[in-house]
């Protein structure tokens, strides 16, 4: 029997006979209405979230002002947009056509949407046994039972890696495109879907909302009258918060929404299907040209039949016909890599000031918005199925409270970096992973120089390329990077970042002398500071104006 569930009452659900609640789709927000803009604003939802700062990853600070003249690839069409809805819930509690279950190949029910058999009853499980299981990116459709929906549609999400990266979105499209087809299939008109995909198979999040949101706004567009409505659930905050910001992307409510994402939409929104486009993989054929061929003034010689091929063969007007893109298909993305290659290893092998000064190599051609949000994403990813441990009890990198204007802050301890005993590759992988929460909108650094002139440092190419994978969202919502106890080295390294590696971030960095003089800054209840620093600070400033208690650190000013 279908359970009550407490989400379905506090958005006024419809109570049945035994006092279980239906939510219907009169109760559930319509993208396209007006009052959506308010009404999905974040009551209920983590504080830390701001609309304000989940700004999309691929838009740049100059790139907020328009379209620049280019043409939308996902206008604004209203009719579409009445058939589209957010609703923060499960999709099972809704009263629509047909649900969405997130399964595996077995179709167990262990494996499920948590929650969706114990509200449809014994029944779904055993039919879903009949079904000799079901393929990646493919869709299955059941009875209901005593879900309020008419039917259950069961797709399989594909595993995640990052070296198959394009398989797996293409996976994940065919999924959300088997549903709606399914549905159209079995004369059904609305649906409910939750994100196909679960955290066992490590999808990120964001790159999946992609997915779904353009694989829906493409199939809409070739069958817009056969639904009439997909309701979009979420079940966690982060989930909602995705699609709050990437549904105006691909469902823009005015001229406006619609000139804002012609500069935020990724490089790659697939083709008319939402699948990726590979071009490598493209065939590329050129239409025949049309070649006028005089006819001769007299009729020529009969050639014998042993040689008509080979006067074909060698018939030289048939050269215009062969395109040579389609008779060497890897010619064109080989040539291309080369050229970067050849970019890459000019920059290097050129006179490099920075390298000259003993910083490190830090050429190369700078990464474009979408690559490096690409490279965020694998990275990001693959620091999500690694364990850490190691790296995070080394407490080289830690999380803060907050700054003096509510900030958070992120705490870099230098003297713990031992470069001698730690894996630079799976420091950087910990850092993309403790700092993408933080990343999301205005933070501060705070980073103890105190002693860490005793450490090997890495060089500025390291740094650069760490820079390089936390990408614009770091470069814009970072307010400041204050440096405590720093050295004459230190602050010639920050002036070479400066000049060689980005100006934008570097330019933030804010020389702190003393201890009294950081907690101007950031309160000293808001921060974990190693013991050493008091000393330190007490060593290099005299203990001017500050004692340290040596049993409890606590901090008092002298008169």
């Amino acid at each position: 029997m279908y359970r009550p569930v407490a989400t379905a009452a506090a958005t006024g659900g419809v109570p049945t006979d035994n006092g279980d609640y239906v939510v219907t789709l009169d109760q559930v927000p319509r993208w396209n209405d007006a009052e959506i803009r308010s009404s999905l604003e974040y009551e209920n939802e983590d504080p830390s979230f701001s609309k304000s700062f989940l700004s999309d990853p691929l838009t740049s600070p100059g790139e907020e002002s328009g379209s620049n003249g280019l043409a939308s690839r996902f206008p604004v069409d209203h009719e579409i947009n009445s058939k589209i809805y957010l609703w923060r819930g499960q999709p099972w509690n809704l009263e629509v056509d047909a649900v969405v279950n997130s399964t595996n190949e077995s179709m167990d029910e262990v494996h499920s949407s948590q929650g969706l058999h114990a509200a449809a009853g014994p029944g779904l499980a055993e039919e879903c046994t009949t079904l000799g299981g079901c393929r990646t990116g493919m869709a299955k459709v059941t009875n209901a039972y005593d879900l309020p929906a008419r039917r259950v549609i069961h797709t399989v999400g594909p595993k995640y890696a990052v070296k198959y990266h394009t398989a797996a979105e293409n996976a994940l499209s065919h999924c959300y495109r088997s549903c709606l087809e399914l549905l159209i299939e079995n004369g059904l008109r609305s649906i409910a879907m939750g994100c196909i995909y679960t955290e066992a198979k490590n999808y990120p999040r964001e790159p999946a909302a992609h997915v779904a949101i353009r694989t829906v706004r493409r199939l809409l567009e070739k069958q817009k009258d056969k639904i009439t409505a997909v309701v979009f659930c979420t079940s966690t905050s982060s989930d909602t918060e995705i699609y709050k910001r990437l549904l105006p992307l691909y469902f823009p409510r005015d001229k406006h929404e619609e000139a804002m994402a012609i500069s935020k939409l990724p490089a790659d929104v697939g083709d008319e299907n939402g699948e990726t486009i590979i071009h490598e993989r493209k065939i590329r054929i050129k239409p025949l040209p049309k070649k006028v061929i005089p006819k001769p003034s007299q009729p020529p010689a009969e050639v014998p039949a042993s040689d008509v091929g080979l006067v074909q063969r060698n018939s030289s007007y048939l050269d215009t016909y062969l395109d040579p893109a389609f008779m060497s298909l890897m010619k064109d993305p080989d040539q291309r890599r080369q050229e970067q290659w050849e970019k890459t290893a000019q920059a290097r092998g050129g006179w490099n000031c920075a390298k000259m000064l003993g910083f490190g190599d830090i050429g190369g051609p700078p990464l474009s918005a979408a690559e490096e949000y690409s490279l965020h994403s694998r990275c990001l990813a693959k620091a999500n199925s690694l364990n850490l441990s190691e790296i995070a009890e080394m407490k080289i990198l830690y999380r803060g409270g907050v700054d003096s204007e509510g900030r958070p802050v992120m705490v870099v301890v230098g003297a713990h970096f031992l470069l001698r005993c730690l894996e630079l590759e799976r420091f950087i992988l910990y850092v993309v992973k403790e700092f993408e929460p933080l990343i999301q909108k205005p933070y501060t650094i705070v980073y103890f120089h105190s002693a860490a002139s005793l450490q090997v440092q890495p060089d500025l190419g390291w740094m650069r390329r760490l820079q390089q994978i936390l990408g614009r969202k770091h470069q814009r919502n970072l307010h400041a990077i204050y440096v405590l106890h720093p050295t004459f080295h230190l602050k010639t390294a920050i002036f070479a970042l400066q000049m060689f590696v980005d100006k934008v971030v570097w330019k933030k960095v804010v020389y702190v002398d003393r201890l009294l003089q950081l907690f101007k800054y950031v309160p000293r209840e808001q921060l974990t500071i190693p013991d050493f620093a008091f000393q330190h600070d007490i060593e290099v400033n005299g203990g001017k104006g500050l004692i340290v208690d040596p049993r409890t650190k606590y901090v008092y000013h002298r008169p």
